[in-house]
């Protein structure tokens, strides 16, 4: 019996993608539910599976864009399987585990570096990294000028032609032509303004140095910056309901939890998955959901629905170094919090200038339906709070809350 191997449908407002990659070729034989090929669609990249064991066939692709339903091969479930593979199979089944010996270490040799006695003699004189210097003698030889130049001009990479003038075109993806369009449709759909306000991180740093290694032990996770500012941006929203809101249509749609979107680097571009109802989480569970939706991330694993809704957006562009930025909106959400590099700074503190590790932050809203006292107060609150720490138990000062003021 031979099975169409069709594209499923992977989300409402998608009506097409692209075939990236097949995983079997041609003829090849699939064992049931073995990975067959590699689809991406605007928002995330998924996989096909076999539905029985077969010969796989192909009739797209790769690099096509197919209509959901398209068929993209066939499965002949009928067809005699390779000996290779029975025999294959008959060899992992019959080979029992090795029980791990103590053994030596096996002394390394050094490489044989290809290089002529005088730049040999220099590179060792010198201290070279081979690696980094680019050969023009025959059969791949360092001669000595070769070993000149890369002391002339350290840093630059081996192969690099000088005065290169190539050009390449490459197809954009899916996820790039998306990522694109949004955010040309978010700096024209939205009268978009940013505020800035700068944060004194000493608190935060401090709480980090001193419970990292108990908070890693008991936990399985890194105490990191995100929580924290997760944490903050939810009492925040709470407080300030037009923050975590968007327009629909002739309406405000409000929402009453905080789903948090992380931007995230990926391969193929920035994607911005989403951590739901943060609001009911605690710090360890914040940071195992960033984990996790990093790791999916960085694999091209996050399906549809990690990738779907989200009522505000956080973005880090510390990590890249950015000392000050003003994020685009993740539409159709209204405001979009970035992050930023911290750098110690000379700071006025009760009239006497000290060193403060301090952060910029920026909030980037939408001014139809967030008033500038809003944004201010919004940056404020989440400044208050990441500033004393001890906030984010009550959402205010716990004195306060106490003492109920």
């Amino acid at each position: 019996m031979v099975i169409e191997i069709k594209v499923p449908a992977v989300g409402e407002s998608i009506s097409e993608v692209t075939l990236i990659k097949w995983l079997k070729n041609d003829g090849d034989w699939a064992e049931r539910d073995e990975v067959l090929a590699e689809l991406e669609s605007e928002k995330a990249t998924f996989e096909i599976n076999a539905e029985q064991a077969g010969a796989v066939k192909h009739t797209a692709k790769e690099g096509d864009t197919l209509a959901i339903g398209d068929i993209v091969g066939s499965l002949d479930t009928e067809a005699k399987k390779p000996e290779a593979v029975l025999d294959e199979k008959k060899t992992i089944e019959k080979k029992k585990p090795d029980v791990p010996k103590p053994a030596k270490l096996a002394k390394q040799e050094p490489t044989e570096i290809k290089a002529t006695p005088v730049a040999a003699a220099i590179i060792a004189d010198k201290k070279v990294d081979s690696s980094s210097i680019q050969p023009s003698g025959s059969n791949g030889k360092i001669v000595k000028q070769d070993v000149l130049e890369a002391l002339h001009t350290p840093g630059r990479k081996a192969g690099i032609q000088l005065f290169n003038r190539n050009e390449r075109a490459e197809k954009m993806s899916n996820l790039r032509k998306t990522i694109s369009r949004r955010l040309v449709e978010a700096k024209n759909s939205t009268a978009m303004l940013t505020t800035f306000n700068e944060v004194d991180m000493s608190a935060i740093m401090e709480i980090r140095k001193k419970y990292k290694d108990k908070f890693k032990e008991q936990h399985g996770v890194n105490l990191g910056f995100m929580s924290f500012f997760t944490k903050a941006c939810c009492y925040a929203l709470q407080e300030f309901p037009s923050v975590n809101a968007y327009i629909d249509g002739e309406n405000i749609l409000y929402h009453d939890y905080c789903d948090i979107s992380i931007a995230v680097s990926a391969p193929k571009g920035l994607v911005v998955p989403v951590i739901r109802n943060a609001e009911s989480l605690g710090m360890k569970e914040i940071e195992a959901a960033v984990v996790d939706l990093a790791a999916k991330a960085k694999n091209n694993k996050l399906t549809i629905e990690e990738m779907t809704g989200g009522t505000f957006t956080i973005t880090n562009g510390g990590i890249f170094g950015s000392m000050m930025s003003t994020p685009i909106i993740n539409i159709p959400q209204s405001a979009i919090l970035g992050m930023h590099n911290i750098i110690e700074r000379p700071v006025a503190l009760n009239g006497q200038v000290v060193i403060k590790p301090m952060m910029y932050v920026a909030l980037s809203y939408d001014h139809r339906i967030i008033d500038g006292r809003e944004s201010v107060s919004f940056l404020i609150r989440v400044k208050q709070l990441l500033e004393n720490p001890q906030g984010l138990l009550f959402g205010r000062d716990p004195v306060d809350a106490l003492l109920e003021l």
